[in-house]
């Protein structure tokens, strides 16, 4: 008997929701909110945004999926983490739907989610995904870890930092700058932890000492300000990456979340897989950032383990990285 996952993501500022059927991807609906576009993300702008999509955004991926609601096993939520308010309306009406069609919830961890997303497949003959045990180098948001990924449920985190890895705007200007023509202080971290203190500490440094020479230092250098430093954080990434596949002895890398999209980032995956033989992961754009495929297919492993939670559960907005 087929099963069929209803997934539905609101972590942070879209709304999302998609239809897997037997691992297949049948729909995935994304309704973005442009009111954060000028400031960033509004919490409480972000939570109203949620209610008014959620309804439609369900009800479309539904239709798109070519299924009707009756035919639904089970409704995956992300859980957490991500913004409380945000979370509580995924939350709430995952709940009312699956009571309403009296069928399981399954919670969701928006980072093991990520790292699930390699396995979603566009048709039955998708073979793509990784072999495990793999490594997958998780860059989201305020979350960088190195994963030892050993089966669908049970992955180590070997490696973490709090990061704030860069985005679209960086990797603009960084795709227009020279990577080589300012160098910053690297750290010197035992194991295969991230710190970015230091180089922070080194970027402001030189921005102070230039801006005392020439006061439009920044303006006149921004491109190539963004390149350096982008490679510098790429470099530090993938020293540690690099280190943890020699030590375990693994040659199936992959890469997850949203940075995953920088291209600096995929170019140094590329170049690692010709440079040490690595079979490389890298996911479509529209599987880095925030969607509901990566949490209906992490519904649909946990389906087949019988991983349900009950209705009384409630969203975290912080986590311990644990995801065995």
């Amino acid at each position: 008997m087929s099963v069929t996952i209803l997934g539905i993501e609101s972590s942070c500022d879209d709304t999302s929701s998609s239809v897997i059927r037997d691992g297949v991807m049948l729909s995935n609906v994304i309704a973005s909110q442009a009111v954060h576009e000028a400031y960033g993300v509004v919490p409480e702008l972000a939570s109203r945004a949620h209610q008014q999509n959620i309804i439609p955004v369900v009800a479309e991926a539904i239709k798109r999926a070519g299924i009707d609601k009756s035919e639904l096993s089970a409704v995956a939520f992300t859980r957490g983490p991500g913004l409380m308010g945000s979370l509580l309306v995924g939350t709430s009406f995952a709940k009312g739907l699956a009571a309403s069609l009296d069928i399981p919830m399954i919670e969701i961890n928006h980072l093991q989610a990520h790292v699930l997303a390699h396995f979603i497949k566009e048709t039955p003959e998708d073979d793509h995904a990784p072999s495990f045990p793999f490594l997958c180098l998780l860059v989201s948001g305020g979350n960088s870890q190195i994963i030892k990924v050993n089966a669908y449920n049970d992955m180590e985190v070997i490696g973490q930092t709090i990061d704030d890895a860069g985005g679209p705007v960086v990797n603009r200007l960084a795709n227009e700058g020279n990577p080589k023509a300012f160098t910053f202080s690297k750290p010197h971290i035992l194991g295969y932890d991230y710190s970015f203190s230091g180089l922070k500490t080194s970027f402001l440094y030189t921005l102070r000492d230039k801006l005392q020479e020439e006061p439009d230092f920044i303006e006149k250098n921004k491109q190539d300000l963004c390149a350096s430093l982008q490679a510098t954080v790429i470099d530090i990434l993938m020293n540690k990456l690099r280190r943890a596949a020699k030590d375990l002895g693994i040659k199936e890398v992959a890469v997850a979340g949203g940075v995953s999209a920088n291209s600096g980032l995929r170019d140094a995956f590329l170049d690692h897989a010709k440079r040490f033989g690595w079979k490389v992961h890298i996911p479509k754009f529209s599987f880095t950032t925030d969607n509901a495929a990566m949490v209906a297919i992490t519904g649909y492993y946990k389906y087949l383990d019988k991983q349900f939670c009950p209705m009384d559960a409630a969203p975290f907005a912080r986590v311990e990285v644990k995801l065995r």
